[in-house]
């Protein structure tokens, strides 16, 4: 029986416009955040969604709610579907983030398998923390279309798992824009991804990444880290390809 999962990022909060790190902060949406979060409504209300489940922060609550109005189902919240707990980083300023700890800066950008939060969680826990919540949701639906409104963190370290690369390759997965959709199918124990991080419903005007001096230079910087691990999304059956990856 397949099941597909609509993961959706929640529209853009306090912190993406700031660039503070808010991973369990409790951030509202921004005006252009509720603009987001409507086009996305609007994006997936032909998707035939039998259920909405939702990160309890507020961020990721508003941005169902507006699911929600569109189709006409309740959210159910799952504590499980948070960010992740950035323990002393919480509302920093990302340009602090590799002075104030370096070591832990270094292993978030390039191993990210390794990485730990000062005082937070790592990313081996939240990983795990992550697909206990999936798996659930997965158990209590088979067979049906569900939307799962959670954050862009959450969404790499289950890229991971559903493209079997391994949390060693979470810094080669791109980040997604707010309300950019990934389709994930479930079958038979195994995971294909159907789309990932689709903002097409933004354009340019309404996109937060791309209207961010920092994206840019990401990207370049991205495309040397895939260039240099040899890896590649595989149109063929959107698996990852990459030295030691399967």
């Amino acid at each position: 029986m397949k099941t597909r999962l609509i993961f959706i990022r929640h529209a853009q909060a306090e912190g993406n416009l700031t660039r503070f790190f808010h991973g369990w902060t409790d951030s509202a949406l921004t005006d252009l955040g509720h603009k987001q979060a409507g086009l996305a409504a609007k994006r997936l209300k032909g998707e035939n969604i039998s259920a909405i489940y939702s990160s309890p922060l507020k961020r990721a609550v508003q941005t169902a709610e507006y699911i929600s109005e569109e189709t006409g189902i309740n959210i159910r919240i799952d504590e499980n579907l948070k960010e992740i707990n950035g323990g002393d980083w919480e509302c920093q300023p990302f340009s602090d983030l590799p002075v104030k700890w370096p070591e832990e800066y270094d292993t978030w950008e390039n191993k990210p398998h390794l990485h730990t939060m000062p005082n937070g969680e790592s990313m081996i826990y939240f990983q795990n923390r992550l697909l206990s919540g999936v798996n659930e949701i997965l158990n209590r639906n088979a067979g049906k279309s569900i939307c799962i409104v959670t954050h862009g963190t959450s969404i790499k370290a289950l890229l991971c798992h559903f493209m079997e690369c391994g949390l060693e390759k979470m810094s080669l997965i791109k980040w997604s824009d707010n309300t950019a959709i990934t389709k994930v199918m479930h079958f038979q124990g195994s995971w294909e991804v159907e789309s990932d991080g689709d903002s097409s419903h933004l354009g340019r005007e309404y996109s937060t990444i791309l209207n961010q001096p920092w994206w840019e230079e990401y990207i370049k910087e991205l495309e040397l880290k895939r260039t240099a691990a040899r890896f590649q999304v595989k149109a063929s059956d959107n698996r990852m390809a990459g030295t030691g990856g399967k």
